[in-house]
Order: C-alpha cells, then structure tokens, then sequence
C-alpha cells in the first residue's frame, strides 16, 4: 500500500512520481481540420506513444491516461464502435512496442461491457507486461471515479463483512483500481476545461492541477515539460503552513 496524502505527508519530488491525463479535445482537433472526429483519436493514439517515451526520459514511473469514461457511452453510436475498433488496433500494435520499452500495461474501469474479443486483449497485454519496471502505463476505459468508490466498497465488504459496522480510508483504499499505484503527484487535462470530469476523485484529492487549451493531439514532449516546470514552481503543503515546510528542509 502506497502513502495516503490524507492520512501521512508524502515526500514531493521534483519529477512528478505519476502523472494522470485526461486527453481531451481530439474530435475538436478534427473538426478544425474539416476531418472526422475518429482522425483525432487517431491521432491521438501517437500522442500517447510519445508521452510514454517522454515520461520513460523525465523518469516518472507511473502515467495513467482517461481513455474512455463510463459516460462517454452517451456519444454517437458510430463513434463509440470506431473508439472500441480503435482501441483493438491500438492493442494489437502497440503492446509488443510497449513490452519492449519495458512498459507495464494496466486497464482500469468496469470492463464486462467490452467485447470478447476486448477483453482477451487487454487480459493477454496485461500478462505479457506484467513484470516490466519502466514505466506503469495504465489506461481508464469505462472508468468512473464514483463507480471506482462503489466498486471498491462492495469488493471491501464481500471480503470482510464484519466492516460493515464501521471501516477506515485504509480499509477501503486497498479495493481501490489504483491500489498498486501512488496517488497522482500531477494531472493534466488538455483541450481547455478545466474540471476533472469523475475522474480518479479519491486518487486527486492532494495532486497539483494543470489545464491547457492545447488539444490532445498537439500535446507533445515540450507541452509536458511545461506541466512539469509548472508543478515544480508550486509549494505542496499537504494542509501544512508555508513555514512548516520550510522548517522541514533546513
């Protein structure tokens, strides 16, 4: 179980430890360029693989990335089949490059409402990956904050029964999806809006928010940086006084 920054201080490295995304703004990439709102997830699909290696070179071990929400279901038909296919090609050509690298790969969210096919493949890259050290990739699909809380709590319950009368945040914590991961030091939401949209709400609740109007698909290595140096100007208190934490570095 990791540090939680309700509970103790976690130490503030310079270089965020994990580093959560909400990839927004690929269908407006599109329509800008008088292409189909599926041109932009494709597109976005690079962007990804560039970030991976970005994050491998800035030393950040964990990136979790907000691919699919469990109210993204609301969308067109027809886009939500072209995200599912292209969630399959995106599997099918990037595992092995992920795998390579040294990428652990992590799926989060209620998966049962992928198809088979789906579902295999993400079980089969999780298995090949499971030992790499890198870098932990996980991506959100289907995935709800408050689903995640629920989920958790019925998990914890079905486990240990007895908690009904009464459970503390470390009980519950470790039924979480991300319970194999620290809290995000910093999250990044592309594409102008500027909320966090039930995404990792009990994971969030100490991380350093950062919020560009560039959309995913422009979102390169240097768009990184500047979250990073951005993170890094910012004095995390944890709910301690500016002059307590300077008395903690003399």
């Amino acid at each position: 179980m990791f540090v939680s920054s309700t509970e103790l201080v976690p130490d503030a490295q310079s270089v965020p430890t994990h580093i959560a995304i909400i990839m927004d703004g690929n269908g407006r990439w599109a329509k800008k360029r008088f292409l189909p709102r599926v041109a932009g997830h494709v597109k976005g699909v690079d962007v990804v693989r560039d970030i991976v290696k970005a994050c491998i070179e800035q030393g950040v071990k964990y990136l979790t990335l907000f691919a699919f929400s469990s109210e993204n279901w609301r969308r067109p038909q027809e886009e939500v089949s072209l995200l599912m296919q292209l969630f399959v090609k995106a599997l099918n050509g990037e595992v092995s490059r992920l795998h390579k690298h040294g990428v652990s790969l992590k799926v989060i969210g209620d998966l049962s409402r992928f198809s088979s096919e789906l579902q295999a493949l993400i079980q089969n890259a999780e298995q090949l990956t499971a030992n790499n050290t890198q870098l932990t990739l996980t991506i959100a699909a289907n995935y709800g904050g408050r689903w995640d809380i629920l989920n958790a709590t019925q998990r914890m319950l079905k486990a240990r029964p007895e908690l009904v009368a009464g459970f503390t945040e470390s009980d519950l914590a470790e039924h979480l999806s991300m319970a194999y991961a620290p809290e995000p030091d910093l999250f990044i939401r592309t594409g102008g809006e500027e909320r966090i949209s039930n995404f990792l709400l009990w994971q969030l609740a100490y991380s350093e928010l950062y919020f560009t109007a560039e959309l995913w698909p422009d979102f390169d290595a240097n768009s990184l940086q500047k979250a990073i140096d951005s993170y890094r100007s910012r004095e995390r208190r944890f709910g301690r006084t500016s002059e307590q934490l300077q008395s903690t570095k003399a």
